[in-house]
């Protein structure tokens, strides 16, 4: 069988693993976390850089820098990750959700204004396959009404929104080094504060509501209790493990592309003969190559397909529920219709792409996928 995903060593991660070890502290914030944040910062110009133990806690945390009262409202698309809705549930806040685009699975910006009210905080853009959402307008739109703007930038690790990297354009964003991301450590993530002002906060949720950080830098002669927070460090184990894997991104970016551009070159075919639909890049966005997903015209075509290249010994999977419609969400959903975020949860499914990927398998993949519209 053919994986949906397959995680890449560079062949560092263990020898810096044991550096760690043998540096004698593996908690948070040592040696090769801030070889990280010195490393993201200088690839990405974020203000502040921060690792986290994952995505979601990075987006808890920025929803706390948001700081939400009960009622006040956060706009997101439907189709995303539960995650990027629960940061923000939990606080008490109510989340409104966005139709995606047409042509993209990322939120259609142009349907945000008609649901801003006073109750408005918070836009959160989800950068879907590491493709930018449309960062002008919905800037634009933040700012005449004195919102924040927090990027999920999960998937979106070295991609760019007319020549910025992702993650750079926001008050606050948001990064994902699941095993299934381009750039990994098995678990984590990595908030970044890009507004200045809520930098020296940031740091305290961070650190579970204390003023650690400024003790360790010599500011207070002690640390205590001066906010809310959580702890959402991650161990520096994991931070060597990451370390080794950012230092590759060029190599690591270099081939993903290429078997994404493999891919597209193989399929055309199938979208000109109007079988399948595949990704469109805004004219405003670069690919990061952290996914190649095709539409399908229905869902029954989707799941005989999967089935079909399953019994290939092949691994695609489809990929979010739309939350507007999920079993938490649906009673609580202001009853807009989202046609284009229930078209992707029906008809959107993700074929392996992952840095040993093979181009015989790529061949497999692709004949395969052939045969199943041309039979």
């Amino acid at each position: 069988m053919i994986p949906f995903n397959k995680p890449y060593m560079t062949g560092r991660e263990l020898a810096y693993i044991q550096q760690a070890v043998d540096g004698g502290k593996i908690s948070g914030d040592g040696i090769f976390t801030r070889k990280c944040h010195d490393w993201l910062e200088g690839r990405l110009g974020s203000g502040r850089a921060l690792l986290t133990t994952s995505c979601t806690d990075a987006l808890e945390a920025a929803a706390l820098l948001c700081d939400l009262k009960p009622n006040d409202e956060v706009i997101m698309p439907s189709y995303t990750f539960t995650s990027t809705a629960n940061a923000f549930v939990l606080r008490g806040a109510r989340v409104r959700f966005i139709d995606s685009q047409a042509d993209h699975p990322n939120m259609d910006a142009k349907l945000i204004e008609e649901i801003v009210n006073d109750r408005t905080r918070v836009i959160v853009p989800v950068h879907y396959a590491g493709m930018a959402c449309n960062m002008d307008l919905i800037t634009d739109i933040a700012t005449r009404h004195g919102l924040r703007v927090v990027e999920d930038a999960a998937q979106a690790i070295d991609s760019y929104y007319r020549g910025r990297p992702l993650g750079t354009i926001s008050d606050l964003a948001t990064f994902s080094y699941h095993e299934t991301k381009n750039i990994i450590s098995g678990e984590g993530g990595s908030l970044h504060v890009n507004d200045p002002a809520l930098v020296a906060r940031a740091e305290i949720v961070r650190e579970k509501g204390t003023n650690r950080s400024s003790f360790f830098r010599g500011e207070v002669d002690k640390y205590g209790w001066v906010d809310i927070g959580s702890s959402y460090l991650p161990s520096d184990v994991t931070a060597a493990f990451l370390f080794a894997q950012l230092e590759a991104i060029d190599q690591i970016q270099a081939r993903r592309l290429a078997i994404w551009s493999d891919y597209w070159d193989r399929l055309i075919p199938l979208q000109a003969a109007g079988d399948i639909l595949l990704p469109q890049i805004p004219e405003y966005a670069t690919n990061n190559g952290h996914m190649f997903y095709i539409v399908c015209s229905s869902l029954a075509v989707r799941t005989a397909l999967i089935e079909h290249l399953k019994a290939a010994g092949v691994m695609a999977v489809f990929h979010y529920q739309s939350l507007h419609a999920s079993r938490y969400f649906s009673s609580k959903h202001d009853k807009r219709k989202l046609p284009e975020a229930e078209r992707y949860t029906q008809c959107l499914m993700r074929l392996p792409l992952y840095y040993e990927l093979t181009a015989a398998e790529i061949d497999h993949i692709t004949t395969s996928i052939f045969r199943f519209f041309h039979r």
